[in-house]
């Protein structure tokens, strides 16, 4: 033993052959390589797919999206790949609409479809009463045929559907979440079909609407590709609010501007990454600033693509709107996409007739355009109405209607009551024109010059090239032809 000072942590030390720790150091070095060559194995195993620019492109490969039965709840957030911007999707091309599509049944019937029409998840017996049962068999492809279909950084096979995230980088890197796509894709080819809602955080009806129609699909039984973004605008969603958290309108900033503000970085990765691809878009939305809409079609009629798309949509009024510079509608068409805009109800509401009409006629358009055929009973056509017009309070107070939506009314007609509620003054809003009220405000506190009626004005079709909206365009030529007609020229 050998002694050592008080000092020492140690009172002493056990003098041993070093030679005997030699088996010792040899077992831990065979140990620590094992351990080592297991680790590099499981993380090369978990490492995330490639899907960089760097290296040779050829070797590369899109990771697939899961096959994800949409029908089931979903136990997390989206399994899915991050969005690259040097994506897209490449989808075979395919001929338009028949416009020669006969209804079955009376407009009674319409109203009540059948319930695989509305139903969010039909149970196994509805599922198969849900196939078409026409005298004209479908032509299919058959899925070795059809073009991969690449979204968001992944691909989704034909006869699959799946769950992706798109992120617009509007928040701080560590609390950012994505937004869900859901992409049902066909079987057979076909259009692209894009659904957006909640492109205004507090506008619910489309975001209910989309999910309906998503979660109804059977990838088997569809040609083509139905993409939803159920909520645009998640930032105004988690607030309940119209807007952005920047306080402006995400809804005229599109096609948007990577290096611009808030708004135009968002409106350009949905375009950019979602939006371009489409061959289609139903925009949703509803009533802004506690008015109410009727269940409508927006459409510029200007457009013979838009004109005939409009004609798909069964039991349901179309008003002519060019729409406002910077709406996604408008972005859309100016990119030889066809678009228009749903309006279905009020805002900050969830309305199960409302919602209901719109599903059916969104599934009404997916059978016009042979893409999901259904058992239909169709409706008598609504008018469209190449006029509107607002009637607007002249005096300030609280709004009383005596009219609905929907109400066919004539000159003369008393729309709604404005009292003062400190005189007791009122003041009568009565209507100029014959029209429909195709929307207004619900009774609320208004200001004199507030938009409270919205009247659909029944006028012929030459009308639109003597508007307003088509006069202001003389400067900058306007061609008409079936590919792309009447594109305003740079």
């Amino acid at each position: 033993m050998i002694p050592l000072t008080r000092s020492s942590p140690h009172l002493y030390l056990t003098s041993l052959d070093l030679t005997s720790l030699v088996p010792v150091l040899l077992l831990a070095m065979v140990i620590y390589g094992f351990c080592a060559a297991v680790f590099a194995d499981t993380a090369q195993t978990i490492a995330p797919p490639t899907t960089g620019v760097t290296g040779n492109s050829s070797e590369q490969s899109t990771p697939v999206a899961p096959n994800v039965n949409l029908k089931e709840v979903a136990t997390n957030t989206p399994a899915t790949v991050q969005p690259s911007p040097a994506t897209s999707i490449k989808i075979d091309s395919l001929p338009t609409a028949p416009s020669n599509v006969q209804t079955t049944t009376s407009p009674e019937e319409a109203t009540t479809s059948p319930e695989a029409a509305t139903r969010l998840i039909p149970e196994p017996d509805d599922v198969a009463d849900a196939t078409p049962q026409t005298s004209q068999s479908r032509v299919t492809s058959p899925v070795a045929s059809r073009e991969k279909l690449v979204l968001l950084g992944a691909e989704v096979s034909p006869g699959t559907s799946t769950r992706l995230a798109w992120s617009a980088g509007d928040a701080i890197t560590g609390l950012a979440l994505p937004t869900p796509v859901l992409v049902v894709n066909g079987t057979a080819s076909g259009d692209t079909l894009c659904l957006t809602g909640a492109i205004h955080g507090d506008e619910l009806n489309g975001i209910e609407i989309v999910r309906r129609v998503i979660y109804d699909l059977d990838p088997e039984k569809l040609s083509g590709t139905v993409i939803g973004v159920p909520i645009v605008n998640l930032q105004g969603f988690q607030r309940g609010s119209r807007y952005l958290s920047d306080r402006r309108d995400l809804n005229r900033h599109f096609p948007g501007d990577p290096s611009g503000s808030l708004a135009s970085r968002i409106a350009y990765s949905l375009f950019d990454q979602v939006i371009r691809h489409c061959d289609l878009l139903v925009d949703l939305h509803t009533g802004s600033l506690r008015r109410t809409n009727m269940v409508q079609v927006r459409a510029d009629m200007r457009f013979a693509d838009v004109i005939e798309f409009t004609q798909n949509f069964d039991d349901m009024v179309v008003v002519h709107s060019p729409g406002s510079e910077g709406m996604l509608r408008q972005a859309a068409v100016a990119q030889r996409i066809t678009a228009v805009t749903l309006e279905v109800g009020e805002s900050m509401r969830l309305q199960e007739g409302q919602v209901k009409q719109g599903v059916l006629g969104i599934n009404s358009l997916l059978d016009r355009l042979d893409m999901y055929k259904r058992r239909f009973t169709w409706g008598e056509p609504e008018p469209v109405y190449y006029k509107s017009e607002w009637i607007r309070a002249t005096r300030g107070g609280i709004l009383f209607s005596n009219t609905r939506l929907g109400k066919v009314i004539a000159p003369g007609d008393i729309l709604g009551t404005v009292t003062d509620p400190i005189t007791n003054e009122r003041t009568d809003i009565t209507s100029s024109t014959h029209g429909r009220v195709i929307g207004m405000a619900v009774n609320q506190v208004v200001m004199p010059g507030f938009a409270a009626y919205h009247l659909g004005i029944e006028a012929s079709e030459d009308d639109i090239f003597t508007s307003p909206d088509f006069l202001a365009t003389e400067n900058q030529p306007i061609k008409k032809n079936r590919n792309r007609d009447l594109v305003p020229e740079d």
